[in-house]
């Protein structure tokens, strides 16, 4: 993935408003090869969010300030050049529903689904993340784009082969034609797990997927991205693009779920068909 440092200016009438905010964030180098997107992963750097939530927390469900997150995401949307009420989400439930999206569903309340497909211009898709699996889809041919969010749950409910399937439903999309990319999760080295949640997972991937490694106290550990890939692989995808970066590994830049005790914000992935 290619850094990249966005500048935005704050509308807080804190001394946070005087100068610009740099936005960090990281981008697919695949996904820049087709200029009718954009598209970014911020990290945790750049809000006005403080204490644990510090700084570009975008999630209003964690116990953060609403000002405050209504903020960040105001700054994480405005880097790509799009407004607040501009965009749609999803409230997230660890499961695999797909939602269509379109302009008729701005100011509505998200759905509970786990991704978000769509093929219209100017509608930013954004999601929010902690250690699961961020998964951008984008078919060039039909021009339609999705987001989808794994964590273990949703990889045992293999979201991904639901998030293909719904697009080849809905747009025509042929996998083989399309390009996805997983963003920072949690790597095996820190993700320790019960051995029954190694099955669950499995279950769902192809046999043979290599997705367990011993840990020191001899619980496995689960490769959350081998589990992805393997999906995204069965599914016909035709190009996948792994980010290779730890989330618990690098609480520097990225909120992390599991090595910061579950007291913390989480980090936005937007994407958008470009007008």
């Amino acid at each position: 993935m290619r850094r990249i440092t966005f500048t935005s200016r704050s509308t807080t009438a804190g001394p946070e408003s005087a100068g610009g905010e740099h936005l960090t964030a990281y981008q697919f180098e695949g996904l820049l090869n087709y200029p009718e997107t954009s598209h970014a992963v911020f990290t945790r750097h750049g809000g006005v969010s403080a204490g644990m939530f510090a700084s570009l927390n975008l999630s209003r469900s964690v116990g953060d300030d609403p000002g405050a997150v209504a903020e960040n995401n105001r700054r994480a949307l405005g880097a790509l050049g799009y407004r607040r009420e501009q965009s749609v989400t999803a409230w997230l439930v660890h499961g695999c529903d797909v939602a269509v999206m379109t302009h008729d569903d701005l100011g509505r309340e998200p759905p509970k689904v786990d991704a978000v497909v769509t093929r219209e211009r100017g509608l930013p898709l954004s999601m929010r993340f902690a250690d699961c699996a961020p998964i951008v889809f984008y078919d060039p041919v039909r021009q339609a784009i999705g987001v989808a969010h794994a964590g273990w749950r949703g990889a045992a409910a293999n979201v991904v082969e639901a998030t293909v399937q719904a697009m080849a439903d809905a747009f025509g999309s042929d996998p083989r034609r399309m390009w996805a990319g997983i963003g920072p999760a949690i790597g095996v080295e820190r993700y320790e797990v019960r051995p029954d949640i190694v099955e669950q997972v499995a279950a769902a991937c192809p046999p043979g997927t290599r997705l367990a490694r011993p840990g020191r106290n001899g619980r496995p550990h689960l490769d959350l991205a081998a589990a992805v890939t393997a999906q995204l692989q069965r599914a016909g995808v035709g190009t996948i693009e792994a980010s290779g970066m730890c989330t618990a590994s690098n609480t520097g830049e990225w909120f992390s779920h599991r090595a910061e005790n579950g007291l913390t914000g989480r980090f936005g992935l937007i994407v958008a068909l470009n007008p």
